[in-house]
């Protein structure tokens, strides 16, 4: 071999890992998200989600739904979770996503069901899918229709007097839109969710960290931080618009806080952990 051509593979980045296959049945209440290259941010909106570039991910499951009240009060029952925020009227109805929660809570419940909070390059993913398009349903405009959010008159979704303010809007109980992509249900709108990652001002300023494979972002997620005390949430809500339900918008919040009506979570988990939980029970065969 060539000094040139040792000097040439020695500096190629490594290859990417081979992509896992998603399990025939996935496990009750998830989907799989095949691993693979995705397009992550952007290089036109959002300062913070620039610059756009390619990320890589390892097959990973997620959550169909957002984890609602009935979920989460079960949880506290059992002893495994701590108990929510105080919940504003017309949020507390079992179906709903959870709120009033803070990102230790949301770990907890997690890990709790043998799973995790998923990282922001794996929200990301899962919302978007391998080509970067804006929402889970691709380019189109957020919509009532296509999201729980304010809609372009200042109103939040279902809010039936004109010129209302949005806190007067809600949730909506979960799966009331049509499913995005890998059948996932509220990737925008309805409840902002908890990530895992420590937030960055930006993709660029976090470097390597938020880059590469499987990335976990300033200090691969782990306390303390320096430097760092905000983590990030995904996916706008009902009480903002569009723009916040675009699926490279990121924002953040302190773990320690328990906002009252706007986050809520779903959990993640990678291939191993997923061989390990219940799995969905087989569709009933259809009579003839």
């Amino acid at each position: 071999m060539s000094f040139a051509l040792s000097v040439l593979l020695l500096a190629a980045p490594p290859a990417p890992p081979t992509a896992l296959p998603c399990a025939d049945a996935p496990p009750a209440g998830m989907a799989c998200v095949p691993g693979g290259p995705f397009l992550r941010g952007t290089d036109k909106g959002q300062k913070s989600a620039r610059p756009q570039q390619t990320v890589w991910v390892q097959t990973f499951y997620m959550d169909v739904d957002e984890v609602t009240n009935a979920q989460y009060e079960a949880c506290v029952k059992a002893k495994k979770c701590n108990p929510a925020g105080p919940l504003y009227r017309d949020f507390s109805r079992p179906q709903q996503p959870i709120n009033g929660l803070n990102w230790f809570d949301a770990v907890k419940y997690c890990e709790a069901h043998g799973k995790r909070l998923p990282t922001e390059a794996q929200w990301e993913k899962a919302a978007r899918g391998p080509d970067g398009e804006l929402y889970p349903w691709g380019n189109a405009p957020a919509t009532c229709e296509r999201a729980v959010i304010k809609d372009e008159r200042g109103r939040s979704c279902g809010v039936k007097k004109r010129g209302q303010h949005p806190e007067n809007g809600r949730t909506f109980e979960i799966g009331t839109r049509p499913p995005g992509r890998y059948g996932l249900r509220d990737m925008a709108g309805n409840s902002y969710e908890w990530v895992y990652d420590w937030f960055s001002p930006s993709y660029a300023e976090c470097g390597e960290a938020c880059a590469g494979v499987d990335p976990l972002g300033p200090c691969e997620g782990k306390s303390p931080c320096k430097g760092h005390r905000e983590r990030g949430v995904r996916g706008g809500s009902w009480y903002w618009g569009g723009d916040h339900a675009t699926g490279f918008y990121r924002r953040a919040y302190k773990p320690s806080n328990k906002p009252a009506h706007h986050f809520g979570f779903r959990c993640a988990a990678s291939v191993e952990q997923a061989a390990a939980l219940p799995k969905a029970a087989p569709a009933a065969p259809e009579k003839e």
